[in-house]
């Protein structure tokens, strides 16, 4: 099965890709809130990767409440299933930017550099801890 995962950022998508039970970064989307220019670009991406799953992060407050960006992950993800057709799954995303912006001052990469992939590598981060629960899951 190949799986796509997902940060949606408010000015970037963070994509990574499955290639057997690890995820890699793939790119990064500026989108500045245009859901729509989103939704052809992760319609373009299942397609040519064969996609057969979206694990979408999913913020949570630390109390395990939503908010706001929760709710627009989910409706993003409604959107995605129902305007490409392929199945979502929403992966709790507390930290995962934060744990991805370490790594990366971990490894001295500079400020200006480090917006460029911290969403692609949060994504890495979302998608590899779903693939772990899977594999636990067996």
């Amino acid at each position: 099965m190949r799986y796509l995962g997902l940060d949606l950022g408010t000015h970037r998508l963070g994509v990574s890709l499955s290639t057997l039970d690890m995820a890699v970064p793939l790119m990064s989307i500026e989108h500045e809130n245009n859901y729509d220019y989103l939704i052809d670009e992760i319609r373009k991406l299942v397609e040519s990767k064969n996609i057969d799953m979206v694990v979408l992060g999913l913020p949570k407050n630390m109390n395990n409440s939503l908010g706001n960006k929760g709710i627009d992950a989910i409706e993003f993800g409604d959107r995605i299933k129902k305007e490409i057709g392929v199945d979502v799954v929403m992966q709790d995303e507390r930290l995962s930017t934060v744990s991805a912006t370490n790594m990366l001052i971990d490894r001295d990469m500079r400020r200006e550099k480090r917006k460029d992939v911290v969403d692609n590598i949060a994504a890495t981060i979302i998608l590899q801890c779903y693939l772990d629960r899977r594999k636990n899951e067996r």
